[in-house]
């Protein structure tokens, strides 16, 4: 079953140094490290990450984190 508690947000950019700048030092977030190089907005659970030929996002994406095997395993 998916817990809504762990659920977060994310959107992608082109320069993940610009973020943390702007959403660190400009508007003021905690940002903490994420895996592979992402961010994270600790306060609204959002992970920014960048991405190859990053176009702005024209939708809302909303992330459940998962057991990576499932109910398979074990």
């Amino acid at each position: 079953m998916l817990n809504a508690k762990k659920a977060l947000s994310s959107f992608s950019v082109d320069d993940i140094q610009k973020a943390r700048d702007f959403y660190g030092k400009t508007l003021g977030f905690e940002l903490s490290a994420g895996p592979e190089g992402t961010l994270v907005l600790s306060e609204a659970k959002t992970l920014i990450y960048t991405k190859p030929n990053h176009q702005p996002a024209t939708f809302t994406v909303l992330n459940f984190p998962v057991d990576k095997c499932g109910k398979s395993c074990g």
